[in-house]
């Protein structure tokens, strides 16, 4: 989630607010390289951990039992990591949002190493989440050295739009987020666009940074939506209503499965566990279930044909439980891109059972129902749905769906919590 952040400029004019280009640019390209690098570090280590290594070895590297030993030797790593390294990699992340105050920078690290090796090793969780407390921690410390009386709320809304507009290809997606927590302190009229010009501005930085040396895409590879029908609007409410029931399955076991893991008490004892588990996962799941997810999606929406209603389902159910393990044993990483795969294949499911409703509709409502249960982040749900399926014709749909999705999910428990292991709501 979003922290609440104080007002960042109010109602700026317009020399003040273009003072705030070139440090926006900066940390928006800046944040996007340190995403890249990070990303394609953990490119190559998958590589040798499960292609290279497992030839070596004359094993299937996407084999049961290599799953397991590989997930198993991940939270190890990891744990050992964590328990050695300054900072023990930064606070347990199931008390940690996407946006949060800055760590001390001596911390970042060994939050890096962890997140490489949870990448690699194939944890369900994305890489949003240290990354952008990474670049948080960075842009904040050498901020307040160049200029100490800028308001630490500018260095960290600067920090997470460029971080966000990188690993989504595209500033909306960080305007959209940010829009929410700033539109809510109210102010003069324009201030709605004052806030976050700056924010936009890393936003499309690292966006761009991102697309012209990574060339990311989010889009699947379904059939074009036929048009709507008056049956869709059913389905559209019916399947995201499932997925944020879905979605809010996970987010009541959370604390749960946060307490289980926190009784062994160690660190190295609860990773090594949660890895064995992960890779027990994997096996009955398959290697989809694995990684972060953004592969494993396309390679769902290419086929959406290539399973059956009920391998679709497994798919979901698998993917939420290892989303929900890996984030309650200590592993860092991010929530979204796992919950993407888990809509995807609850969407798939949806087509595969009634074959009249069309796959990219099914796919966008069932995306957007886990992640509003999930992020409790309107617009990034709606964003996310629509950018996946790449098809302006099922937003008014997705609209409409969104509002029995939020009834359901506004006021619940979040997946994330206090100190003391009780839910944030």
């Amino acid at each position: 989630m979003v922290s609440d952040s104080p007002v960042l400029v109010e109602s700026a004019p317009a020399r003040r607010l273009a003072l705030l280009i070139v440090p926006a640019l900066v940390v928006g390209v800046a944040s996007a390289l340190i995403l890249l690098g990070i990303s394609l570090l953990a490119e190559q280590l998958q590589d040798v951990l499960w292609e290279t290594l497992p030839q070596a070895l004359s094993i299937g590297g996407y084999s049961s039992p290599w799953m397991i030993v590989m997930l198993t030797a991940t939270g190890l790593a990891v744990g050992l990591v964590i328990r050695t390294v300054h900072g023990h990699a930064g606070p347990d992340p199931a008390t940690t949002g996407l946006v949060d105050p800055p760590m001390p920078p001596d911390v970042i690290p060994g939050l890096l190493v962890v997140t490489v090796l949870a990448l690699a090793g194939g944890v369900s969780l994305g890489p949003e989440n240290p990354i952008t407390a990474a670049n948080i921690a960075l842009t904040f410390w050498l901020g307040r050295r160049i200029a100490p009386q800028t308001p630490a709320a500018l260095w960290i809304a600067l920090a997470s739009a460029g971080t966000i507009g990188a690993l989504f290809g595209t500033p909306i997606a960080a305007a959209l987020i940010l829009s929410e927590s700033l539109a809510a302190d109210g102010g003069a009229p324009g201030a709605l666009w004052d806030r976050p010009f700056g924010p936009l501005a890393a936003g499309a930085a690292g966006a761009l940074t991102m697309s012209l040396l990574a060339h990311p895409s989010f889009g699947l590879s379904l059939p074009p939506y036929p048009g709507p029908h008056w049956g869709d609007l059913l389905s559209s409410v019916v399947i995201t209503s499932a997925a944020a029931l879905l979605g809010l399955a996970a987010v009541y076991a959370f604390p749960y499965a946060h307490r289980a893991f926190r009784a062994l008490r160690h660190p190295v004892l609860m990773l090594t566990c949660g890895g064995l588990v992960l890779g027990l996962l994997g096996a009955l799941g398959g290697h989809l279930t694995l990684f972060k997810g953004l592969d494993e999606v396309k390679e769902l929406g290419a086929d959406p044909n290539g399973w059956s209603a009920g391998q679709f389902a497994a798919m979901a159910v698998v993917k939420t439980v290892a989303l929900v393990t890996a984030a309650t044993c200590g592993f860092r990483g991010g929530r979204i891109f796992p919950a993407v795969l888990v809509g995807v294949a609850l969407g798939l499911c949806a087509h595969a059972a009634v074959d009249a409703v069309p796959p990219a509709l099914a796919v966008a409502c069932a995306v957007l129902g886990v992640l509003l249960a999930i992020t409790r982040q309107g617009w990034l749900s709606l964003f996310t749905a629509a950018v996946l399926v790449g098809d302006t014709g099922v937003l008014p749909l997705l609209c409409v769906a969104s509002l029995p999705g939020w009834l359901l999910v506004t006021g619940r428990p979040q997946m994330q919590l206090h100190g003391d292991g009780t839910p944030l709501r």
